[in-house]
C-alpha cells in the first residue's frame, strides 16, 4: 500500500471544499484538529476510523475495495501486476455495473479518503480490506453458490448433526477447521455430506467455509448476492394518498384514546416498578385487562409515554393507597397538559418520541439470555442503533411517491445491499416489527408513509401537525341517543361535550364511532360531580340528533330523586337528612356500627370515618348519599389520579459535538496554516519558556519582523490548550497582542502574546 507521506501529499493537493467534505463525512478526523496533513493522513488510516467510515458503504463500493485489495495482495506476493487505474478497474466490473454508477461509487470512496489516486494509479487505505462484509473474493470471483430457493430446499433435508454444524459456523464465523475435508473421508460423515450438497465450500484438506447465502438464511438476514452490483428493485404497491392518510388518521385516533386510558389507569393505581427498573408481567397484564388493550400494544404505549415524559418512575403523590417507599410507574404533571392539547399536537408528541426512541418495544415478551421474558420499560430493550435503523427503514419508504408501499422482505434486501455491514439489523422480523410500530403510531397507512409522517421525517413538526389535523375527522358536537340507553358519538366529540358525556356514561365500544352506555352508576357519578337533573336533561336534549327516549328521562329522574337525600359532611364527617325516618333507618342498619355513627339531632348524625369512606360504605349498604361542602352545595369527590414529578435527566457521558460547516471551513484554514508552518525554512528563532528574558526576546523578534515586513512562523497555544504552528506577517505589536495578516486569506488575525510559545523568522 502507498505510504502515509503520499497520502499526506494527496490530501494537501485537495481543495478546501474537498477537505471540508472529507471532515463532514468523517467528523472523527477533525476532533481534535490535526496539526498537519501528515497527522490527518495517519488519522485517516487508523483502523477504527476506517471501519466507522465503511459502515454506510454499499455493495458496489465494497466491490471496488475488494478489487483493489485483491490486486494489491497479488502484487505483494510477487505477481507481475500493475496498479489498478480507474479505466482498468471499470473494465473488470463493467459487465455488472454502468459507468455512471461506477463513477459515483468511486467518487464517494475518494471523498472519504478510503481510495485516492496518485498519477493514474488508484490506491486503497490498508484497513479498508478489514471492513469487507464477506470473505475476500466474494464479489470478484465467479459465483459458484446455490440460490436462495436451492439453499432453503437443501436445508430442509439435512440431519440434526449437520444442521448444528451449519448453525455453529453461521454464528461464530464462516470458516472452520476439520480433517473431514480431506479426500477419502467417509462420505456419510456430516462434513462430506454438506460439501456434496454445496452447503459448505472446501478451502483445503483441513478448512471448510460456509457460503454467504447459506449463512444469511441461517441467521435470518435478508439474502444479498455480493456479485449483484446494482441495487435490487423492490415490488411496489400503489395506494391512493387520501386512503393512506385516512388509515393513518384512524390509527392516530385509537392511539390517543388508548394512551389516555393508560394514563388514567396508572393515575388511579400506579404500577410498582421492578428492582431492575422495568414493569412486571403481572402489572402489564393488569393494565391491559383494565384498559381493554392487548399486552403488546400496552407495552408499546407505555414506552412511548415514558419517552415523552408523560409517565415516569418514582414515588407518586398523593399516595393514599401506596404504603411503600419503592418506586412506581405513574403519570407526570405533563400528562395533564398533554390530555388537554389538540389531537394533532398530542400525536406529534408521541410520534417524535417513537422516532427518537433508542429502544425496541417490539422485543417486549421475547426471551433474554437467561430465558426470562424481557419486561416493558426495562434496560434490556435499549439498542444503540435503534434510532438509526428506524430512520433507514422509514427513509427508504420516503424515497417513493406518496401512497407507495414496499413489502418488508424487499425493504430488508434493499437496505442490506446499501449497507451490507449492517445487514443483520434488517432481518425480516425486525423490519416487519418496525413497520407495525410505525403503523400503530400513525406514520403509515396501508404500509405507505402518510403525509403527516413524511413531513415529520423531513423535520417539519409544524407541517406534520397541520397535515395530521387535516386528516383527522372533524370533531362533532352531537350524539345519537338510543332507546337501550346507549349514546353513539358518530365521530370524535368536541372537548366540552366529550367531558360531559364521559361523566354521565361509560365507553362500551370504541372506534370510528364510540358507543357509550348510561346506567344508574354513571348518572349518580354525574350528580356527584355537581350536575343537576335539569342540566342532564338539557345536555341530551341539546346535543342529541335523535329524540331522547323516555327510558333515559325516567332513569335520570329516578336517580336524582334518591340522590342527595342524605348529605355527608366532615366531623371527621357528618350525615344529615331532611327526612328523620330515613336517618333513623340508616342508624338502625349495620353500616352505622361500621362507621360509628352517632345521632346529634333528629336530622343529623356524625361519624369518625372520613368523608370518602362514609360515602363508600353508605352506597354499599344500599343508600344513595351525596357529599356537600360547608355551604350545603354538592361537591365533586371523584378520585384524582396520582402524579409523579419528572426527574431531572441523568447526566449523559461526554461525546464531542461534530463541528458545523463554518467551523469545518475554519479548521481547514488552520490546517493549511499549520502545513505551511511545518514546511517553512526558518532563520533566526526564539522559543520562550515563560521567563522575563524569553518574553522580551519574543517581543523584540516580532517587532523586528513587523518593521522589515518579514513573515514569521509562530507556535501558538489557544484557550483550549491546543498548540498549532502557523505562518503570519506581523503588522504591529503592543498592548499584549500581536496583529498579523494571514498571507493566504489576507485576513487580519489577533494573537495574545503570552500564548505565543515560539517565533522564527522565515527566509
Amino acid at each position: 500500500m502507498i505510504a502515509t507521506d503520499s497520502l499526506a501529499d494527496w490530501l494537501g493537493a485537495r481543495t478546501d471544499a474537498q477537505l471540508v467534505k472529507l471532515l463532514q463525512l468523517r467528523p472523527d478526523l477533525a476532533v481534535p484538529l490535526p496539526a498537519s496533513m501528515s497527522v490527518l493522513a495517519v488519522r485517516a488510516q487508523q483502523r477504527a476510523s476506517v471501519l466507522r467510515a465503511a459502515d454506510d458503504l454499499d455493495t458496489l463500493e465494497f466491490a471496488i475495495i475488494e478489487a483493489l485489495t485483491v490486486n494489491e495482495d497479488a502484487r505483494t506476493i510477487g505477481a507481475e501486476l500493475m496498479p489498478l487505474t480507474r479505466t482498468t478497474l471499470h473494465a473488470q466490473l463493467k459487465d455488472r455495473v454502468t459507468k455512471t454508477a461506477f463513477t459515483a461509487a468511486l467518487t464517494r470512496l475518494v471523498d472519504r479518503a478510503l481510495v485516492w489516486q496518485v498519477g493514474d494509479d488508484l490506491d486503497l487505505t490498508p484497513s479498508a480490506a478489514e471492513a469487507l462484509p464477506w470473505p475476500l473474493g466474494a464479489t470478484t470471483a465467479l459465483p459458484d453458490a446455490l440460490t436462495e430457493p436451492e439453499v432453503t430446499a437443501a436445508l430442509a433435508t439435512v440431519s440434526p448433526p449437520e444442521r448444528a454444524l451449519l448453525d455453529k459456523l453461521a454464528t461464530t464465523g464462516p470458516r472452520g477447521r476439520t480433517r473431514d475435508a480431506a479426500p477419502g473421508t467417509d462420505p456419510d460423515r456430516p462434513v462430506p455430506r454438506l460439501l456434496a450438497a454445496r452447503l459448505l465450500h472446501r478451502i483445503d484438506d483441513e478448512t471448510v467455509e460456509l457460503p454467504v447465502t447459506v449463512g444469511q438464511i441461517l441467521r435470518g438476514e435478508p439474502v444479498t448476492d455480493p456479485h449483484a452490483l446494482a441495487p435490487p428493485k423492490p415490488a411496489l404497491v400503489k395506494n391512493a394518498a387520501t386512503e393512506v392518510n385516512a388509515v393513518g388518521a384512524g390509527e392516530v385516533g385509537e392511539l390517543l384514546r388508548d394512551a389516555s386510558d393508560l394514563i388514567e389507569a396508572l393515575g388511579a393505581l400506579p404500577a410498582p416498578a421492578l428492582r431492575a427498573g422495568g414493569l412486571g408481567v403481572r402489572e402489564l397484564r393488569r393494565l391491559a385487562k383494565q384498559t381493554g388493550i392487548d399486552e403488546q400494544r400496552t407495552g408499546l404505549l407505555l414506552e412511548l409515554l415514558a419517552a415523552a415524559k408523560l409517565v415516569e418512575k418514582g414515588l407518586p403523590e398523593p399516595t393514599p393507597d401506596l404504603d411503600s417507599t419503592d418506586d412506581f410507574w405513574a403519570p407526570t404533571p405533563a400528562a395533564d397538559s398533554w390530555l388537554d392539547a389538540p389531537p394533532a399536537t398530542r400525536w406529534v408528541t408521541l410520534a417524535q418520541a417513537w422516532l427518537e426512541l433508542d429502544r425496541m418495544p417490539w422485543m417486549i415478551g421475547l426471551r433474554d439470555a437467561a430465558d426470562k421474558p424481557i419486561a416493558a420499560l426495562s434496560a434490556e430493550l435499549r439498542v444503540p442503533h435503534a434510532v438509526r435503523d428506524r430512520a433507514a427503514i422509514l427513509g427508504l419508504l420516503a424515497e417513493y411517491p406518496t401512497g407507495t408501499a414496499v413489502i418488508p422482505a424487499d425493504i430488508g434486501r434493499l437496505l442490506a445491499w446499501r449497507m451490507p455491514r449492517r445487514r443483520r439489523h434488517f432481518r425480516l422480523d425486525v423490519v416487519t416489527a418496525t413497520l407495525a410500530e410505525a403503523a400503530v403510531v400513525g406514520l403509515l397507512g396501508r404500509g405507505a408513509l402518510d403525509s403527516a409522517g413524511r413531513a415529520l421525517l423531513h423535520g417539519s413538526v409544524t407541517d406534520a401537525e397541520s397535515e395530521m389535523a387535516a386528516a383527522l375527522p372533524k370533531p362533532v358536537d352531537h350524539v345519537l341517543v338510543q332507546a337501550d340507553l346507549t349514546v353513539i358519538a358518530p365521530g370524535p366529540l368536541v372537548p366540552e361535550l366529550r367531558a360531559k358525556i364521559a361523566l354521565v356514561a361509560d365507553v362500551e365500544s370504541a372506534g370510528a364511532a364510540t358507543v357509550y352506555r348510561v346506567s344508574d352508576a354513571t348518572v349518580r357519578r354525574a350528580l356527584d360531580a355537581g350536575l343537576t337533573a335539569a342540566e342532564l336533561h338539557a345536555l341530551f336534549a341539546t346535543h342529541s340528533r335523535t329524540p331522547v327516549p323516555q327510558s333515559l328521562t325516567y332513569l335520570i329522574d329516578d336517580v336524582a330523586r334518591r340522590h342527595g337525600q342524605l348529605r355527608v359532611g366532615m366531623a371527621q364527617s357528618f350525615l344529615r337528612s331532611d327526612d328523620p325516618a330515613l336517618l333513623a333507618q340508616v342508624l338502625a342498619a349495620p353500616v352505622a356500627e361500621t362507621l360509628a355513627l352517632r345521632a346529634i339531632a333528629p336530622t343529623v348524625a356524625i361519624a369518625l370515618a372520613p368523608l370518602a369512606e362514609m360515602l363508600d360504605q353508605l352506597r354499599k349498604a344500599g343508600f344513595a348519599p351525596a357529599g356537600e361542602d360547608s355551604g350545603g352545595a354538592i361537591v365533586d369527590l371523584r378520585p384524582r389520579g396520582a402524579r409523579i414529578s419528572v426527574r431531572p435527566l441523568a447526566r449523559r457521558p461526554y461525546r464531542p459535538t461534530p463541528p458545523n460547516d463554518d467551523q469545518l471551513a475554519a479548521l481547514v484554514t488552520e490546517l493549511r496554516a499549520g502545513e505551511r508552518a511545518a514546511g517553512a525554512r526558518t532563520g533566526r528563532s526564539v522559543r520562550t519558556d515563560g521567563t522575563r528574558t524569553g518574553t522580551a526576546a519574543t517581543l523584540a523578534l516580532l517587532q523586528l519582523a513587523a518593521r522589515v515586513g518579514r513573515p514569521v512562523n509562530i507556535g501558538y497555544v489557544d484557550a483550549q490548550g491546543v498548540a498549532t504552528q502557523r505562518v503570519v506577517e506581523p503588522l504591529r505589536v503592543g498592548n499584549g497582542q500581536l496583529d498579523a495578516v494571514d498571507p493566504v486569506s489576507g485576513a487580519t488575525r489577533h494573537f495574545t502574546l503570552h500564548r505565543i510559545a515560539s517565533v522564527a523568522l522565515l527566509d
